[in-house]
């Protein structure tokens, strides 16, 4: 459809992964779907058992169950359209469609960096003011720590999504990606974008780098109180209880800075997908296997869990 100059734009075609031989694209499809499905499996039961077993009824582990929800949404917004692409010729994507996919990517991208930061803090007063953490940290902290952290995707999703779809679309609708990412969808405007990317830039530093300094100031007074405590025994408990979350922040914001931070020239279009990956698919596949894994009472929680759960079904 044309008007006035601009061919308006009524649906975008996601290149995805389409230079791929078939059979690769087949085999890359069962692995995804095989993450996808343990992602799904392993987040539902960390909110499960956080919320069954009341041994884990505690701060860090109530920010771990907000985090499981962002990790479940966040892949239903992206894994399932990839998986389509892998296996229909069909790629399309509405207009409506990508706005959607967009809007929900930011806010939850955004949300999940803030609650990174907001776990940080968590582990910052349990290990360096324990005194004050009952007080510091009560239920409704808590809450309102992480209300404030799933709100904080609400403005830059609705400001970054809203601006980038009032922009006219030329006609050239490929978009160079597996889901609706800003800089490939931006890159099909034809018009000044130069104020918006300005104002990208700011919410790029304002919800992924300020959170990551926040998290990074954190470790730092943690890592400084641990190496001050006398006894080795309390070095490595205080350090079990962080280490967990230190290697999901690690793996987020690593490719995510990686993404988002390097310059145009040094990231090729196929690069961006590969680190885009890790973030997206990847890392919620790791959370609950880490924290499954590397901590203690989530693993004692598990097994008087899985015990309770036999019994019941014997009787």
């Amino acid at each position: 459809m044309v008007w006035g100059n601009w061919t308006i734009v009524n649906e975008f075609v996601l290149v995805s992964f389409s230079a791929l031989p078939p059979e690769l694209k087949i085999l890359l499809f069962l692995l995804f779907l095989i993450i996808y499905f343990v992602t799904f499996m392993g987040n539902v039961l960390i909110i499960l058992v956080t919320t069954a077993d009341s041994a884990l009824h505690s701060p860090m582990y109530f920010f771990l169950k907000n985090l499981s929800f962002l990790e479940i949404s966040f892949n239903i917004v992206i894994v399932p359209k990839m998986l389509s692409t892998l296996v229909t010729k069909d790629t399309t994507i509405s207009f409506l469609g990508c706005a959607t996919q967009m809007y929900f990517f930011f806010f939850f991208g955004a949300a999940e960096c803030c609650l990174l930061a907001t776990m940080a803090y968590d582990r910052y007063v349990a290990i360096c003011d324990p005194l004050r953490y009952p007080v510091l940290m009560d239920q409704k902290a808590c809450i309102q720590l992480a209300a404030a952290s799933w709100f904080s995707g609400f403005p830059v999703a609705t400001v970054q999504t809203t601006w980038i779809f009032s922009f006219p679309f030329c006609g050239p609708n490929r978009v160079n990606h597996f889901f609706c990412d800003s800089p490939p969808v931006i890159a099909l405007v034809c018009a000044d974008t130069s104020l918006f990317e300005l104002e990208a830039l700011t919410a790029t530093v304002l919800f992924i780098l300020f959170p990551f300094l926040l998290i990074l100031g954190s470790y730092v007074r943690i890592l400084s109180t641990i190496f001050r405590m006398p006894s080795a025994e309390g070095k490595h408990k205080a350090f079990s209880t962080c280490s967990s979350h230190l290697v999901v922040v690690s793996l987020f914001y690593s490719t995510a800075i990686l993404t988002y931070f390097r310059p145009r020239s040094n990231t090729s279009p196929e690069n961006k997908k590969l680190l885009s990956l890790f973030y997206t698919v990847v890392t919620p596949m790791l959370n609950p296997i880490i924290y499954s894994l590397r901590n203690s009472e989530v693993k004692a929680a598990l097994q008087r869990t899985l015990r309770k759960a036999i019994i019941s079904q014997r009787l």
